[in-house]
């Protein structure tokens, strides 16, 4: 057997073997990651969007009258800033679909998986003093 090969085979059987608790607390941390990304979401939507809604209200006062591609280009060309602001909104809330999609869909990659696996591990290592150790740590009975 090559020594390449056996390397490989340490390597997947090593991963196969993952301590269940460890599984557990991984499957939390993705867990308080996807709360945490939501959460994130919601108060970029009632900071910045709700400013940007309230700064272009005169123009989606007009869009409702009369929606025309125009009237949004001229709102985009003269109204910036809170375009730009729920353009962040928008994408960061697509992007937290799109990624949480992803992992109901196809699961974790493992180099994903090793670096929860690590955060998981750092976590532990700095114990109660850790703010995410309540939710990812400790074993409720």
């Amino acid at each position: 057997m090559n020594s390449d090969n056996s390397d490989s085979l340490s390597e997947t059987s090593s991963e196969a073997l993952i301590d269940p608790l460890l599984e557990r607390q991984v499957q939390r941390l993705i867990e308080v990651q996807t709360y945490l990304r939501w959460i994130f979401d919601g108060f970029l939507w009632l900071t910045i969007g709700t400013a940007s809604i309230w700064a272009l209200r005169a123009d989606i006062e007009l869009w409702i009258a009369a929606f025309t591609w125009a009237g949004v280009r001229i709102t985009l060309a003269y109204n910036r800033l809170p375009m730009m602001g729920l353009g962040i909104c928008v994408a960061m809330t697509l992007a937290t679909l799109v990624w949480q999609s992803s992992i109901i869909l196809w699961g974790v990659n493992q180099r994903e998986k090793r670096s929860l696996i690590d955060q998981v591990k750092r976590i532990k290592d700095k114990g109660k003093s850790h703010p995410l150790w309540r939710w990812v740590c400790e074993e409720k009975i």
